[in-house]
């Protein structure tokens, strides 16, 4: 009968370590899982730098473009806008600055299944790392920061560079194509 008690008080302070180690690792998780529920807003409160914008109007399209909007703005349509346009701000993508102007829609293999005309005014570019792709611009374009790029991109308008640097840093890709003059 001894060595029934002792199986039976083992037996108990077995269980009750149980039940202690049960009780912690639900805190535990409790405490993960409100640190998990806070974290996605976190990075929510980041998305805007980090992902695309699909601009719809002038003035989803100013959002996007101010700094404070996205690395990229996407424009999935023929967009005209009565104002001059700015693209100001410093965002990086992959750990590189890097800025994207896309009128364009592609396919699941990355070709380009349609190209939009974004008209206004005018558009200074003052993010560095800045690429119009793949589309057409309908007015001039001011160059402020180094490294603009024009990719498969259409410039009914003129393009004219701040400085020096910003005008040998310019990249003028192939399929691309400038109307008026670059000065």
């Amino acid at each position: 009968m001894f060595k029934n008690k002792k199986l039976m008080i083992l037996f108990l302070v077995i269980v009750g370590f149980a039940v202690v180690l049960t009780g912690c690792a639900a805190q535990d998780t409790a405490e993960n899982g409100e640190e998990a529920a806070q974290e996605p807003a976190q990075e929510t409160a980041e998305e805007p730098v980090s992902s695309p914008s699909v601009a719809v109007d002038a003035e989803s399209l100013t959002a996007a473009m101010s700094a404070d909007g996205t690395w990229i703005i996407i424009v999935q349509q023929d967009l005209t806008v009565d104002q001059e346009l700015v693209l100001e701000g410093e965002f990086s993508e992959d750990g590189e600055l890097d800025r994207k102007l896309a009128l364009y829609e592609q396919d699941e293999d990355r070709n380009v299944t349609a190209r939009y005309t974004l008209t206004a005014p005018s558009i200074t570019v003052r993010s560095p790392n800045t690429r119009f792709q793949s589309g057409t611009f309908v007015g001039d374009v001011y160059v402020e920061a180094e490294n603009f790029t024009l990719r498969d991109f259409t410039v009914d308008g003129n393009v004219n560079f701040e400085n020096e640097a910003a005008k040998t840093s310019f990249n003028f890709e192939d399929g691309s194509e400038i109307t008026g003059t670059l000065e």
